[in-house]
């Protein structure tokens, strides 16, 4: 009987440990595309492409502050590896740096939700895409 409650107890905690990894994965998959669908539009505005909007220019900026935020915390130890994940080892090797990147782009979405005009967003939509562009040559595999 006892045997049985340690069996059944090591199971939940090995199913709650993959689990959280999962949905570590998830988590940071689905805002990465939230961000990447931010860009499209914020990149369809700054190319002349889509008229500027200043409430779509808000949102574009909001959902890189949110990510920001957000995904430091979805990089725990058990979730290195699994569920296709694209994560560079480097991330866990230079949490400070990588911590650091997420904070730029925050300083970097905080100036764009500033932006009134299209010169204005243009430039802080570049600085804020050329952070992206540096955290993924640094954190993130190429595939």
């Amino acid at each position: 009987m006892l045997r049985s409650v340690f069996v059944v107890v090591g199971l939940a905690v090995g199913a709650s440990a993959v689990l959280a990894q999962a949905n570590s994965i998830s988590e940071r998959r689905d805002t990465m595309k939230a961000v990447g669908a931010a860009t499209r539009d914020g990149a369809a505005m700054a190319k002349g492409e889509a008229p500027f909007d200043a409430a779509k220019a808000q949102a574009v900026f909001k959902t890189y502050g949110d990510a920001a935020k957000k995904m430091p915390g979805f990089y725990p130890e058990s979730a290195k590896t699994g569920g296709e994940t694209t994560a560079a080892p480097k991330i866990w090797e230079d949490q400070a740096g990588f911590k650091a990147a997420f904070a730029k782009f925050e300083a970097d979405a905080a100036k764009g939700a500033t932006a009134t005009d299209l010169a204005g967003f243009k430039t802080a939509f570049g600085d804020a895409t050329k952070n992206c562009g540096a955290c993924h040559e640094v954190y993130r595999i190429k595939k």
